[in-house]
């Protein structure tokens, strides 16, 4: 998919005014003679999720990297018997108390030695990312419990989930029958790029830690992104007002949200959307992270 809209979504379990979802909205360009560019068009601000399924609706075709899980480990569902097709378990896990899954959560984790507690998908680690069953600091088992059903129901596309199966060849490729409407849902983490280019913290919620060593690492990934230096096949082409926002914006949510659009506009471009027949569709992968099994170009 190129020359086409990519959306890049910095994700909150509980959207509101003070700590909305964070879209990032651009088109990716092949331009003759040179590298692929992610364009930033706008960055919209999403307080409820009233407003969240009027975004997902928007007519495809599109792609979006969204950053939180679409799935958890393996291990853990197994061991408590859940569902292993991945479209019933996310029925199930969304419609289970939290109470309930923080107990089982706590009791696989209190059985188990110190350093290590969690269970993990097999793209948690190499991304460097919080285990998708991890429920506090940060809370990314209530953002998929918050997110993906709304996100299946809305009729996207999960490549590595196989799901809808019929609308994917066995490589990830989309198959004719879904037409040129397809509104494609990537799962993306923004820091894996950022890591890329820099190894100390760029951003916190908490604005006494708005730091200038924080601004300039911001400032830092920026301009790699700009000149696609970053780990990507595309580089971030913006207005000096956006690049001002992005770096000036403490908590980088805006800045994450950009970078889930790269990471997606990245995908697009790969085969199988990058994504090595290897994967689990039941666990999912975390696009750019490169699979031990397919390397992603």
């Amino acid at each position: 998919m190129s020359d086409a809209r990519v959306f890049g979504v910095d994700f909150s379990s509980a959207p509101s005014t003070r700590k909305p979802i964070t879209v990032a909205d651009g088109r990716l360009l092949r331009r003759s003679g040179s590298r692929a560019v992610y364009a930033l068009d706008a960055v919209y601000l999403v307080p409820n999720w009233d407003v969240f399924q009027i975004f997902l609706s928007t007519q495809g075709p599109w792609v979006g990297g969204f950053d939180l899980p679409f799935g958890q480990p393996r291990a853990l569902i197994e061991h408590y018997r859940w569902p292993t097709d991945w479209s019933t378990f996310v029925d199930f896990f969304s419609d289970a108390p939290r109470e309930q899954l923080r107990s089982a959560f706590k009791a696989w984790c209190d059985a188990r030695p110190v350093g290590d507690k969690f269970a993990w998908r097999a793209a948690d680690r190499p991304a460097g990312s919080s285990p998708a069953m991890r429920w506090t600091n940060p809370p990314v088992a209530w953002m998929m419990q918050a997110g993906v059903r709304r996100m299946r129901d809305a009729d996207l596309l999960f490549p590595a989930h196989r799901s809808p199966s019929w609308a994917f060849d066995d490589a990830g490729r989309l198959t004719a029958n879904v037409g040129g409407q397809a509104r494609i849902a990537l799962e993306a983490y923004p820091a894996f790029t950022a890591r890329q280019v820099i190894r100390s913290s760029y951003k916190s919620d908490d604005p006494s830690k708005h730091t200038p060593e924080r601004f300039a690492a911001r400032r830092q990934i920026v301009r790699a992104l700009e000149r696609g230096v970053a780990g990507l096949a595309v580089q971030l082409e913006l207005s000096g007002e956006w690049r001002d926002a992005l770096e000036a914006e403490g908590s980088a949510d805006l800045l994450d949200a950009v970078i889930c659009g790269l990471q997606a506009a990245h995908a697009s471009l790969c085969p199988g959307w990058g994504l090595s027949p290897a994967v689990d569709p039941l666990e999912g992968w975390i696009s750019t992270v490169p699979h031990p099994d397919t390397e992603v170009e």
